[in-house]
């Protein structure tokens, strides 16, 4: 199957963020396991009198133009090339979205089990070609599968399907219990639960015919011996392999080893990166709540040219993706119940976001809460409330492997790259400023996220005022603002002071220090000090987070004036204390708000409805 990822006509819009699909289009692409079937019976009717493998461009994808960049899908032992068939609709329409950007895009190859073990053959024959490969339970794993020891069996089965090769074919369709109980999950109704339940495991047995007709006796036993020899290939080709990789693991697929193999290729490649997928089966791609668009944009593998634009490959995410992410993270906002105000033109303070400039460039500049806890309710509350999307800048190594100044699992950073955070740096914030964006800096960086005891809202921040001189230059308004509340969640028990006395922690943070991207290396004083480490907090019961947004600072026009090193440095130094101003201004506010702790939030919600928005002080 191949497909064509097509580029968007215009400039990505920085305000409105959100990109608006139908409700088919944002859940699931209105495709299940039934058709998956349906239409493998159809084509292997179709297909009856043989010829040679075809390239086929499903209709779902959409329309294409000349310069799209290119997806191919290898398929696994099944052959009929309709594994992407739930992914084939949303692929449509993140390529219609993308269009005329760059005409020097990669190949994409998506490979899976033996299309895996295809796409690293032609990657590895193919060095000088700028491929992206993403692998899903890739079979060179082969000599540790189920399959392997099946073979002799196989072979002793006489006539047509028998209960063993049934049995052995069900292992395709990854979990067949769990897909029956998300199909039963999307049907609202409890009563008829069981019965629903019954009749998707019936129908998942009903296909077993259709999965026999796919691959009959003979040519299961011929497959299971491509399988054999083109895992050997890959495997002795891995070391020519200097593509980009993605590799999808599922943890429950019940034929190969896929979670071992993601970490034995990830060690082994150095442009390869795992994502696991701990409650899925083999055929990843046909399971609900994977989805392959969001699953490339959250690794950064998206790209239009030779290397991946943090800014400009950015892709906003869709309603679907915004959603999820919301319900993944709503037991923070129902514990911290956040309140946000901010400052009018007048000087007013606001409940609500209706003082934020709603036009590009913006700079947001703050104090980094205990963890970045701020940021899980802060970036949420900026799309609700005024769809506008906060690029923030973020440590590097959560962006790159350990090798590279990183950590070792990036999974976790993810999200953030779907909602848009970029590595910290100076060109990232020129082309964030460039291009109109609401961006969010944190000058005290990992010093402050990661502050010890009794540094609560202690302002770490270096003596440079070069974010200054950028946002002049583009005539960017300054919002100074303050977030209160870490100690309201969590109260720190082990600092970097405490670690650094215990030999186990020391040479922890030493390691870790040792292979993070260093930042702020010319830099003197205590943010410089970012040895990284890990605080261990204990939770309290919930209190609140509040945020303060003074009022926008205008340098449309300075940027003459603010040439001068001493002027620029005296608005930095301003800025610097209305972030102070806010903070304080917080602490003593929130001394009034009844509705700081938890309980009488709750029952404030119980009495007027869990969407209801609970009051706080009077600003």
């Amino acid at each position: 199957m191949s497909s064509e990822l097509v580029e968007d006509e215009a400039e990505t819009k920085q305000r409105v963020n959100v990109r608006e699909y139908s409700e088919e289009e944002s859940e699931g692409n209105g495709k299940s396991l039934k058709d998956y079937f349906d239409e493998a019976e159809d084509m292997i009717k179709s297909s009856s009198g043989g010829g040679p493998p075809r390239w086929f461009s499903p209709l779902e994808c959409g329309s294409h133009t000349r310069d799209s960049p290119l997806l191919l899908f290898l398929p696994g032992i099944d052959g009929v090339g309709l594994g992407l068939i739930r992914q084939h609709q949303s692929l449509g329409n993140t390529v219609r979205s993308e269009s005329n950007r760059s005409p020097k895009r990669p190949v994409y190859l998506v490979g899976e089990s033996l299309g895996a073990c295809i796409a690293l053959a032609v990657a590895a024959r193919n060095p000088d070609i700028d491929l992206v490969l993403i692998l899903v339970n890739p079979a060179t794993s082969f000599n540790k599968s189920v399959l392997q020891s099946t073979i002799p069996l196989l072979e002793l089965i006489p006539g047509q399907i028998t209960t063993m090769l049934s049995s052995t074919l069900s292992l395709m369709t990854g979990d067949p219990l769990k897909m029956a109980m998300d199909n039963v999950a999307k049907r609202l109704s409890l009563q008829p639960t069981i019965q629903d339940l019954s009749q998707d495991l019936v129908a998942l047995s009903s296909y077993l015919p259709v999965l026999a007709d796919i691959l009959p006796k003979e040519t299961l036993l011929w497959k299971i011996e491509l399988l054999k020899a083109a895992s050997a290939y890959a495997n002795s080709r891995l070391h020519a392999v200097k593509a980009q990789m993605l590799v999808l693991c599922s943890g429950k697929d019940q034929l190969m080893p896929s979670q071992e193999e993601g970490e034995r290729l990830s060690s082994a490649l150095h442009k390869c990166e795992p994502r696991n997928f701990y409650d899925h089966g083999h055929f990843l791609l046909l399971e609900d709540g994977v989805d392959l668009v969001t699953i490339i944009k959250g690794a950064s593998y998206y790209r239009r040219g030779r290397s991946h634009d943090y800014v400009s490959d950015f892709m906003p995410p869709t309603s679907s993706e915004f959603n999820k992410i919301c319900e993944d993270f709503r037991w923070m906002r129902v514990l911290s119940s956040p309140v946000m105000l901010s400052t009018l033109a007048n000087g007013k303070i606001v409940r609500g976001l209706s003082g934020i400039p709603s036009e590009g460039p913006v700079l947001f500049v703050g104090y980094h809460n205990l963890l970045g806890l701020d940021v899980l309710t802060l970036i949420p509350e900026f799309m609700i409330e005024s769809n506008i999307l906060l690029r923030g800048l973020a440590h590097p190594m959560m962006y790159f492997k350990s090798k590279e100044g990183g950590l070792g699992d990036l999974s976790p950073y993810d999200v953030m790259r779907i909602m848009g955070a970029v590595p910290v740096s100076g060109i990232n914030l020129y082309k964030l400023m460039s291009s109109k964006s609401h961006v969010l800096l944190y000058p005290g960086g990992v010093r402050e996220a990661l502050h010890r005891k009794g540094e609560e809202y202690k302002l770490f921040w270096p003596e440079s005022s070069e974010f200054v001189r950028m946002a002049t230059t583009f005539g960017a308004k300054i919002v100074p603002f303050g977030a209160v509340g870490e100690d309201d969640l969590a109260q720190i028990v082990l600092d970097y002071n405490d670690q650094m006395k215990i030999p186990y922690f020391k040479s922890q943070i030493e390691e870790l220090t040792a292979t993070a991207a260093r930042l702020r290396t010319d830099t003197k004083g205590e943010v410089a000090n970012q040895d990284m480490h890990m605080p261990y907090p204990v939770p309290k019961v919930p209190g609140r987070f509040y945020f303060y947004f003074g009022k926008p600072i205008e340098t449309k026009g300075t940027k003459r004036e603010l040439r001068d090193r001493e002027k620029a440095h005296e608005l930095y130094l301003e800025i610097k204390s209305e972030v102070e101003k806010c903070l304080a201004y917080l602490k003593e506010k929130r001394e009034n708000d009844p509705y700081r702790n938890i309980l009488p939030r709750l029952i404030y919600q119980a009495t007027h409805g869990f969407t209801s928005q609970v009051p706080t002080f009077e600003p």
